[in-house]
């Protein structure tokens, strides 16, 4: 199997390609010189799509994007994170129709914020009544974009992503310093949902994608037990043996983060019924269990 990957040096992407089993992988990175550095030696880099023969692939893996919340949402920082998933995601596209065997298998990332904030009921792929904001209106473009190749030769994927819990980056290691000294809790009012996935079960969710026919179209890539924000608090204060007595206020958030403190302060409560349908099985479904194994896994490796 031959196998494309944009995003290929995140999270993510280098998770997958730990776990894939491929004759070729190829990542597309802007960087050569530090893909080359996080990434094993059997993996062909490139730089451009040109150098890609797409008649030759079997699956295209489109996990490519700028972070959304790492800087404060300036018009010139909300069109580098939109531009930077739509374009890349169109050449894609491009390549695959023009392709005379095109992949069999396009998997292309999206997240939860297609749905915009949400109250507390519990949410599918079928939900409609979105929110109209910022992060619908990328994951919408996006998720229009990939679902363009869709063909009798090339069955689409969309991961709609809710929050990848790992032990070497992302959303838990940003939080993990406040709560070991004993200083985190809730945010606002800590009633929001947090639709959470633990790394493991997000990469056996794509490899799921590749390799079962039956998944196609809209798939919620998120743990099957979602939680409050004040619940994720307890619970990750509980597994650290620490206190819980601290709470951040909502407008301190707004004045560290500006308009990008609502993917924080608002949340959605999803479900992932096509994988469950599917009988997907998640090896981390509970958030203790799940942020046990991670604590545990970064206290061997000494981070």
């Amino acid at each position: 199997m031959n196998i494309l990957i944009t995003g290929g040096t995140g999270l993510i992407g280098q998770a997958l390609i730990q776990h894939l089993h491929a004759d070729r992988i190829i990542v597309l990175t802007r960087n050569l010189a530090s893909a080359a550095k996080r990434l094993p030696q059997n993996i062909e880099l490139v730089t451009t799509l040109a150098d890609v023969n797409f008649d030759e692939l079997d699956v295209v893996v489109n996990l490519a994007g700028e972070a959304i919340v790492d800087k404060r949402w300036s018009s010139a920082q909300k069109d580098i994170i939109c531009q930077s998933r739509w374009q890349v995601t169109q050449s894609l596209v491009g390549k695959m129709q023009s392709a005379t065997k095109p992949p069999h298998c396009f998997i292309s990332g999206s997240a939860i914020g297609f749905y915009g904030r949400q109250n507390a009921s519990a949410i599918d792929e079928n939900h409609q009544n979105v929110y109209n904001e910022f992060s619908h209106h990328i994951c919408k473009k996006w998720e229009d974009i990939a679902l363009s190749a869709q063909s009798d030769k090339t069955r689409v994927c969309i991961l709609r992503t809710g929050i990848v819990l790992a032990n070497n980056g992302g959303a838990l290691q940003k939080m993990l310093p406040a709560f070991k000294f004993g200083l985190g809790g809730p945010i606002g009012d800590g009633k929001q949902f947090m639709s959470w996935i633990h790394i493991d079960d997000m990469i056996a969710v794509i490899l799921a994608a590749i390799y079962q026919p039956s998944l196609t179209g809209i798939i919620n890539a998120t743990a099957p037990m979602p939680v409050s924000n004040q619940e994720f608090s307890k619970t990750l204060s509980k597994v650290l043996s620490r206190p819980c007595i601290f709470r951040v206020p909502a407008f301190m958030l707004r004045i560290l983060m500006g308009e990008s403190a609502d993917l924080v302060l608002y949340g959605q409560n999803v479900l992932p019924q096509k994988l469950l349908k599917n009988n997907f099985k998640f090896q981390y479904p509970a958030l203790q269990v799940a942020l046990k194994q991670l604590l545990l896994k970064a206290a061997n490796n000494g981070t």
